[in-house]
């Protein structure tokens, strides 16, 4: 797809948001991630920290059970009473009182303690405070915990929790301790020492820890037998499974279920007494507020990228307004303001650029006044060779009066015709301003016409009425008399009869007008249209006279002034000069 940008800065601010959006995108999705990790990992953490307080409860526990068992061990009423002979029944019965009364003192003392007994293997037994009795349809000796125990040789073993009913007509759930009891000289077994802890004791250490609505804990054996469950029937009864062979192999201390439904299970093993506490912490939970903190990323990813969009079009505008000023001098550079010129600061690129722009339009400007000086030195130059060209065609005509006259013997006219001509030289010669009054212009034309009916007597009349209101505006210098010449040599010289010149004028609002009409013999459409073709003179047109005179109006007031022509072949010309009102130099 071709992508089009009409300015620089939509191709800034563009580029900035093709760069800047992925980014964002990028970096709240690592945000959301890293969030995410960090709440399993605190999770973990806090779950670890649950379980492995649980568990040095339960180890408390089980110390205490093993202390009792150790001081059993140790009580010589204990071994009294499963070695003395019959003879010595009265020290066996006084053995047993005192196991019994101590027995009865730590069941008083300590609430979690279900059981307290004595197995001999000669049959002999102390259970509890001597109130009650074993189970009869029980027999011991085939319990695990018992066996455990006569195998173990001394050693301490820990069952899992299990229905303990050694006690006739009770059935309660229990973690038992049991250990062998050696006769202290051969070393024999002579019984088994059990220990019933209240299962309801380590029921209550992992219901009250809380790992949400879902989460729960689990306990294990050294076998991976769940010793404690809060669903451990349903389990029993298969109808749930939990992971414990998961567990039981996980070498780490948590791990994440896959699926819908994810887990988080965290591991704590027992050194003292080989138990695995699990936590179970259900991850949807965990991710109660994800909802809540997704929405919260994507309005702050909307709230940066709008700032991000804000700002890079204040950088675009910035970045861009130096060319943007570059562009309108250009503007002004090209309807002829030369003197616009680019403020700059800095040392970039840009500010480079305008340096040298100001430093080009200077230079501009500088070669544009020497032209125009150049041009204006020039347009004079034009003005004075103009008027050296016209004065020789005067000249000339006058001169050419006089000698006539002055053949025919004519003194007094040609004293009074080179009057005249002193006259027109002196106002011509006399003064070096371009301009005069339009009085001076008609009058030099009167003089001028006096000179030529002198000379062509009753072949030429002529009448001025030239306004007096418009007498005193100034116009350029001799733009009169070559069109009064060209009238009578051009128009009214060649007419059978007499011919007239008539001079006039009148003012517009902005404009006066001079006119010069004439009787002679016309121009037609040709001719007319070749007035200011600049060619070569010929006899019948002075083309070069008139179009001196235009050229000398346009150069001097511009090109909507200057000489028209209307004409008619057979019935005479008419010249219009058109100038601005001008009063005074």
């Amino acid at each position: 797809m071709n992508f089009s940008f009409k300015t620089i800065r939509s191709k800034i601010l563009v580029s900035f948001l093709i760069l800047i959006i992925p980014m964002i995108m990028i970096a709240a999705r690592i945000s959301m991630t890293y969030t995410e990790n960090s709440v399993v990992t605190n999770s973990m953490e806090y779950t670890s920290e649950l379980i492995n307080q649980m568990n040095s409860d339960v180890d408390s526990y089980i110390g205490y059970m093993e202390n009792i068992s150790q001081l059993a061990l140790l009580d010589s009423d204990v071994h009294t009473f499963l070695n003395s002979d019959y003879e010595e029944l009265d020290s066996r019965q006084f053995a047993k009182e005192r196991v019994m009364n101590q027995f009865g003192t730590i069941l008083d003392l300590r609430s979690d303690i279900t059981n307290l007994a004595i197995i001999g293997t000669n049959g002999r037994y102390i259970l509890n405070r001597g109130e009650d009795e074993i189970n009869p349809y029980l027999d011991v000796k085939q319990k695990e915990w018992y066996k455990k125990a006569i195998a173990g040789n001394g050693k301490i073993y820990i069952s899992s929790s299990h229905v303990q009913n050694i006690v006739n007509g009770k059935y309660q759930w229990v973690v038992s301790l049991s250990r062998a009891i050696k006769d202290k000289e051969s070393d024999e077994m002579i019984g088994a020492l059990l220990v019933d802890l209240n299962y309801n004791v380590i029921n209550n250490l992992c219901k009250k820890i809380n790992l949400g609505y879902k989460g729960y804990i689990f306990l294990l054996d050294e076998e991976g037998n769940i010793i404690y469950h809060p669903k451990q029937q349903l389990i029993y009864n298969g109808l749930i499974n939990e992971k414990t062979l998961e567990v039981k192999e996980c070498k780490e201390s948590y791990f994440l279920t896959e699926g819908t439904d994810r887990k988080l299970y965290v591991i704590s093993r027992s050194e003292k007494t080989g138990w695995t506490a699990v936590g179970v912490a259900n991850v949807s939970e965990l991710f109660l507020q994800r909802e809540q903190t997704q929405r919260l990323y994507l309005i702050s990813t909307v709230a940066i990228l709008l700032i991000a969009m804000l700002l890079s079009i204040l950088i675009s505008r910035a970045i861009t307004k130096p060319i943007k000023k570059l562009r309108d001098s250009m503007k002004e550079v090209e309807k002829g303001n030369f003197h616009e010129k680019v403020e700059t600061s800095g040392s970039d690129e840009i500010a480079n650029l305008g340096k040298s722009y100001n430093i080009m339009i200077q230079t501009v400007d500088e070669l544009m006044e020497a032209r125009v000086k150049d041009q204006e030195q020039k347009r004079k130059s034009e003005l004075r060779a103009l008027q050296a060209q016209i004065n020789p065609h005067f000249l000339y005509n006058t001169l050419d009066s006089i000698v006539w006259m002055a053949e025919e013997g004519k003194n007094q006219e040609v004293v009074t015709m080179t009057a005249s001509l002193a006259k027109l030289f002196r106002q011509s010669i006399s003064n070096e301003a371009e301009e005069f009054t339009l009085r001076q212009e008609v009058d030099y034309v009167r003089n001028y016409l006096v000179i030529q009916k002198m000379r062509y007597k009753e072949q030429l009349n002529y009448d001025i009425q030239v306004p007096e209101s418009i007498l005193n505006y100034y116009v350029i210098k001799l733009i009169l008399q070559p069109l009064v010449e060209n009238a009578l040599y051009h128009g009214v010289k060649y007419k059978d009869g007499v011919g007239t010149i008539f001079v006039d004028g009148y003012e517009t609002e902005s404009t006066v007008v001079l006119q010069v009409i004439d009787d002679g013999i016309g121009m037609d459409e040709e001719e007319l249209s070749h007035l200011f073709e600049k060619r070569k003179s010929t006899h019948k047109t002075s083309r070069v006279a008139i179009r001196n005179i235009h050229n000398r109006i346009q150069l001097h007031y511009g090109k909507e002034f200057g000489l028209s022509f209307e004409s008619k072949k057979g019935y005479g010309t008419k010249v219009m000069i058109t100038l601005p009102k001008k009063m005074g130099l």
